[in-house]
């Protein structure tokens, strides 16, 4: 039995499907794995990559994630995201002057301010959308 999956932003439902596996990055745990079966989970989401392998499907579905929750609960995996882009959709040159804005002025690293948190979140955000983007043109 798979599992049912929806990765959803506050702009639209990204992707609803059967999953075999689902993998995210959360606050604290890392890189988390999910298949059918799994125990109840509840989690934040950190910055990063997730990826889905579709039911029956050859290839992988990956989106960049930026922020948000995990649930999982009788093979349900709900995942619901601050801000989300299927990789297949992301503008690598755009997320690239993104990553050229924000390296243009870095904040020291003693710089606990909330502008450089800022700034290096833009950062952080721009390289997983580089990375998501070049992988699945690739």
């Amino acid at each position: 039995m798979p599992l049912q999956v929806d990765l959803v932003s506050p702009e639209r439902i990204l992707w609803s499907g059967g999953a075999e596996m689902v993998v995210c990055r959360t606050v604290g745990e890392g890189e988390v794995a999910f298949l059918a079966g799994h125990a109840p989970f509840l989690a934040a989401l950190d910055i990063g990559e997730v990826r889905i392998q579709p039911t029956g499907a050859a290839s992988k579905l990956s989106a960049a994630v930026h922020r948000g929750f995990v649930e999982v609960r009788d093979d349900q995996v709900s995942i619901l995201s601050d801000a989300a882009e299927l990789g297949h959709e992301i503008d690598v040159s755009r997320a690239e002057q993104a990553r050229h804005e924000a390296e243009r002025t870095p904040p020291e690293p003693a710089d606990t301010s909330e502008e450089a948190a800022e700034v290096r979140e833009a950062l952080r955000r721009a390289i997983l959308r580089i990375d998501v983007g070049r992988k699945v043109a690739s």
